[in-house]
């Protein structure tokens, strides 16, 4: 399990739920517009880019989201990995107006943290582009205070924008409590989807007192065999260890585990009590990520897609987004969260609404042509196909 806490101050004696309440206004005029450059949408990126200032939208539907008191100018957050793993980094993410940013996970003793090359492998699908992609990379191998002084200074340069520090621990009830106990931040639990029902550790983390859950991680993976070497891949030294899989393979898994948190979220009261969800996992479009708002996710996450794409590409996602709400006529991202979730029900219900359906069919009203006409009925007949009876 990943802890993230995002790092902007709560105002003093204001309750969890509030947090962010009386801040200064978000989007401060002096950083200027980030220019609408982007990758090409023949880069398989389907949506042309847009101007975003500060992270929000210039003109149209409104992206902005609220989450656990602290406001978004959109739900595009950079996951935790690479694309958080320095101040540079991540100063680009806001530049090019990522909604919020997730920094690479730390660790409090990073000498012991290793990392190898290659460290990743790519799945192709038949026209050549990347699909899927692994990965054996472990946590931030830089010092701990390095980073927390690469963020103060992020802070200090986007005092109005969210960034997130990442920290990582064997999943528990009783560890989300103790770092609730101590949290002056809102605390998301990132999920694993190696498991049978991911409900079981989210409900445990918001009963713990996070204020919300993030999923879903990576997928245990082997990439592949190398059929002329016989190694598998990504090779170090000829051999490799299981990674992580990502990218947009995991896309279908991921919305599964997403509607299954959100679901229960919805069940135990979590999400009337103001829980949020982010959703993560194959994100590589505005459609991608409308997808998981429908399953009732406040905000998605990239990691991967950047890695390919660049950090411009959040203005692709952005245009993406707002043509699906335009196409739906909706102003804003509440106006659809968790539309979807109603049409998701159990196999023997799908049976008994077919069976349903098919009854009333054999059942139908009217005649299907002047065959069907009877002498001894004929007025009934009539009678039958009457609309105002």
């Amino acid at each position: 399990m990943e802890l993230h806490r995002p790092r902007a101050a709560r105002p003093a004696g204001a309750p969890r739920r509030t947090l962010g309440a009386g801040a200064r206004p978000l989007f401060p005029p002096a950083r200027g517009a980030a220019p609408p450059r982007a990758v090409a949408r023949g880069n398989g990126v389907p949506d042309p880019a847009i101007e975003l200032v500060n992270g929000a939208v210039t003109s149209g539907p409104d992206l902005s989201v609220e989450v656990n008191g602290l406001k978004l100018p959109n739900p595009f957050v950079i996951g935790s990995g690479p694309p958080g793993t320095n101040l540079q980094v991540m100063r680009k993410a806001f530049e090019e107006g990522w909604g919020g940013v997730i920094c690479k996970t730390l660790s409090l003793d990073a000498a012991k943290v290793v990392n190898v090359t290659p460290r990743y492998a790519k799945l192709r699908d038949g026209s050549g582009a990347v699909f899927g992609w692994e990965n054996i990379e472990l946590i931030s191998d830089r010092p701990f205070e390095t980073m927390l002084a690469e963020m103060r200074q992020l802070k200090q340069e986007f005092p109005d924008r969210v960034l997130i520090a990442s920290i990582m621990e064997e999943i528990s009830r009783q560890v989300c409590g103790w770092a609730n106990a101590v949290a002056t931040k809102p605390v998301w639990a990132k999920m694993t989807p190696n498991i049978t029902d991911i409900s079981v550790p989210a409900l445990a983390a918001l009963n713990a007192g996070c204020e919300g859950v993030a999923a879903i991680n990576t997928i245990q993976s082997v990439m592949g065999i190398n059929l002329d070497t016989l190694r598998p891949e990504p090779a170090v030294e000829g051999h490799t260890t299981p990674g992580g899989y990502s990218y947009k393979a995991v896309k279908p898994i991921a919305l599964a585990k997403v509607m299954a948190i959100s679901k229960a979220m919805a069940a135990s009261g979590h999400t009337a009590r103001g829980a949020s969800l982010s959703g993560i996992g194959g994100v590589d479009s505005g459609a991608d990520a409308a997808e998981f708002i429908l399953l009732g996710a406040d905000t998605v996450q990239v990691c991967t897609g950047v890695m390919i794409h660049g950090y411009p590409v959040v203005k692709n996602y952005c245009a993406g987004l707002q043509s699906f709400m335009r196409k739906h006529g909706f102003n804003s991202i509440s106006e659809f969260r968790g539309a979807s979730l109603p049409y998701f029900t159990t196999h023997s219900d799908l049976v008994a609404r077919q069976r349903a359906a098919l009854a009333a069919k054999k059942a139908r009203v009217g005649l299907a042509n002047d065959a069907e006409w009877s002498g001894e009925d004929f007025v009934a007949n009539a009678e039958s196909m009457v609309a105002n009876r």
